[in-house]
């Protein structure tokens, strides 16, 4: 019978920083790593290898493997502790604070670079006042950016220390979590393996959001709703951008529309970058990633609408998917269109885009109609904020503005956790993006490091 000290389900960065973790405590603990996808040098996307039309893959590379979403993202590392999580629900500010400055510190020793954006406080507050005056709000944050080309060598440089301390075993599915007199024992494995443990940690990353609902509802654990975020993902010449990126790299900015007073948000923006399809589970969406080497025209960000459900309907998930099927239904995948086209009511035509100077750099995108797939609520408070952005970036309500759809953001259903991330089973932790205690890749490596460091505090 195979039998660990500690077992993790999920190599994303949360899964990763806790085996990091445990294995720097030098206690010896036998440690196993689970990862559905596959080792960072194996994870190919045929769309970028071959040049050919998404397709479905399963798991999707771009999504799953070691790494995680992360892996292939532009690499920004959130230092603020008011962005990327939410795990001031589970511990006090100046503690976080020390968190993300130890984990930044993790990332500095394996390859992230030393520079840091938004450190001008000055000229950042200049952006803010000016923001207020229009209805946005921006929310500071010091940004240290590692590039979709650096973070494989990051993420390779971490394994390397890991494999003489951890066990990985890839393209390991997990079906079921085992418990025992309410305390966690191990976990079945789509194969029907069973592997037992005396700690599981449970660290899916955002792709496996379901899986870990479907997990919680076979324990009977707790559940509460997150919002669900809808929207699109803008693209502009990336000199529209310029002057804010330039300060603080990523921009982000909230507003609630006059008409629904709905919150509506900037996330990942890439500067000089390029946008990018993501396939999750029967559902293309899409995403968008910068190199520290090489450069497009445009700039690219995705704009979200949140929106918090309540009772009768409790499945933001499901209904997330729902929007993004039908958008994949209506363009075969990915919609593109122009932003003088949608607000004239008419669909995008290849001659239309052709016509655009902004170039779309997603070549595998089908021009269309996204009003056809966004309700009209999301369509009205998106446009709002748009333009409100062009008061401080002329040129963001410009008519050829490209708007790529339909990108959703899945996060867990947020499970009842101890301030330690420990759910209602004992010795059952669940961390990072697909857990809901983060979204974006500090403090999922934060959310990791505390479920360590408890399993440390236990462990004789």
């Amino acid at each position: 019978m195979k039998h660990y000290d500690v077992i993790i389900v999920g190599a994303g960065p949360a899964g990763i920083f806790t085996a990091l973790e445990l294995a720097r405590s030098n206690k010896g603990l036998k440690i196993l790593l689970l990862e559905k996808g596959k080792d960072i040098d194996k994870r190919t996307c045929p769309l970028n290898v071959k040049k050919i039309s998404c397709r479905e893959c399963f798991p999707c590379a771009i999504l799953s493997g070691w790494g995680g979403a992360g892996a292939f993202s532009d690499g920004k590392l959130n230092l603020s502790k008011d962005v990327g999580g939410f795990l001031l629900r589970y511990i006090d500010e100046g503690s976080l604070e020390e968190l993300i400055s130890y984990t930044d510190n993790i990332y500095l020793q394996y390859g992230a670079p030393d520079k840091v954006y938004g450190g001008d406080t000055e000229e950042v507050n200049k952006i803010k006042e000016d923001a207020q005056q229009y209805g946005l709000t921006l929310i500071p944050s010091r940004i240290r950016h590692i590039g979709t080309d650096r973070c494989p060598g990051v993420l390779q440089s971490i394994k390397k220390d890991l494999n003489s301390h951890v066990e990985t075993l890839f393209s390991k599915d997990v079906e079921a979590v085992l418990t025992k007199e309410g305390r966690a024992t191990g976990i079945q494995t789509k194969s029907g393996e069973s592997i037992y443990g005396d700690f599981v940690v449970l660290a899916p990353g955002r792709e496996g959001s379901l899986w870990l609902e479907k997990q919680a509802k076979a324990l009977k654990l707790s559940l509460l709703n997150n919002p669900v975020d809808i929207g699109v993902r803008v693209e502009v010449r990336a000199s529209v951008m310029e002057h804010l990126t330039k300060t603080i790299y990523e921009p982000k900015l909230i507003f609630y529309s006059k008409k629904f007073n709905d919150r509506v948000r900037t996330f990942c923006v890439n500067p000089y970058g390029e946008v990018v399809k993501e396939y999750l589970e029967g559902v293309c969406t899409v995403n968008g990633h910068s190199y520290s080497d090489k450069k497009t025209e445009n700039t690219n960000f995705a704009l979200l609408v949140s929106t918090q459900f309540t009772e009768p309907f409790d499945e933001p998930i499901y209904y997330g998917r729902y929007i993004a099927r039908l958008a994949n239904l209506l363009g075969k995948g990915v919609i593109v269109q122009r932003l003088g086209d949608l607000k004239a009511g008419r669909r995008s035509t290849p001659e239309r885009i052709a016509r655009s100077n902004v170039k779309p750099t997603l070549k595998d995108s089908t021009p269309g109609d996204l009003s056809f797939a966004l309700p009209y609520r999301y369509i009205t408070d998106l446009l709002e904020m748009l333009k409100a952005m062009d008061k401080i970036a002329p040129g963001v309500w410009s008519s050829n503005t490209l708007l790529y759809g339909i990108e959703v953001k899945f996060y867990s259903r947020q499970l009842k956790l101890t301030g330690n991330l420990e759910t209602e089973v004992e010795n059952l932790f669940a961390v990072g993006d697909g857990a809901g205690v983060s979204r974006g890749l500090i403090q999922a490596s934060a959310s990791g490091v505390m479920a360590a460091r408890e399993i440390l505090r236990r462990v004789k």
